[in-house]
């Protein structure tokens, strides 16, 4: 029982740290790494125009394939540097995280995705650093995996939209947690909204299924 208390004990003060210290910890590495990747765009040359398009890569997925490169790097270079800079004050943290989640997503379709496959161990053998003809989509994804905490929990209290919610009286509301069928759609969506840049049907599909979740409870409730 002494071992068990002790136990119980010190992994609720790990949370309770934790509220603290992962969530800023998340977003600086996270903001780094999209502020100097936004820099290096600022201050070099548009690489999009120049890419040697690969057998293997798709191209930039609908609708940025139907703009200009320039107004990709554009979109691309202040999205990075403005979120980063979001990320790192905390303030807005959910919408820069699915923001950048967004831009990680469209560059690994663009650059890093194969654009054909036909199994899931062909598909595994881009998850790599550097392309071997099948695909290097290794660090975006461990980008998107580090992103979505920061999505779905927010910047934590260490962050100018904890101090916001707090100056505005709802404090009580940062640890609230509403579970059911809702809930589940919503964390699907934002799923879809991943995967629909890389493989789109798989994508509306999730999206599609969000929805239904979401809105099935209001059905059942009204027959």
């Amino acid at each position: 029982m002494a071992v068990t208390n002790f136990y119980d004990d010190i992994t609720s003060r790990l949370r309770a740290s934790g509220d603290y210290i992962w969530p800023l910890a998340l977003r600086l590495i996270m903001a780094w790494e999209f502020w100097e990747s936004g820099i290096t765009k600022r201050d070099g040359e548009n690489w999009f125009a120049e890419i040697p398009w690969a057998d293997w890569q798709k191209g930039f997925p609908f609708p940025f394939d139907q703009i200009p490169t320039s107004m990709n790097w554009f979109f691309a270079t202040w999205g990075e540097l403005v979120f980063a800079v979001l990320l790192a004050l905390g303030l807005f943290t959910r919408f820069a995280a699915i923001s950048l989640v967004i831009i990680t997503a469209v560059a690994t379709a663009a650059v890093h995705w194969p654009a054909d496959w036909s199994s899931f161990s062909e598909l595994w053998t881009g998850y790599v650093i550097t392309s071997d003809g099948g695909g290097n989509f290794k660090l975006p994804l461990l980008f998107v995996v580090m992103l979505l905490p920061l999505v779905f929990n927010g910047g934590g209290k260490l962050s100018l939209d904890h101090l916001l919610v707090s100056l505005s009286g709802r404090g009580h509301r940062v640890d609230d947690r509403i579970g059911g069928l809702q809930s589940a759609g919503l964390g699907i969506i934002v799923l879809g909204l991943v995967v629909v840049w890389l493989e789109p049907t798989w994508g509306i599909g999730l999206v599609a299924a969000g929805l239904l979740a979401t809105i099935a409870p209001e059905f059942m409730d009204g027959s």
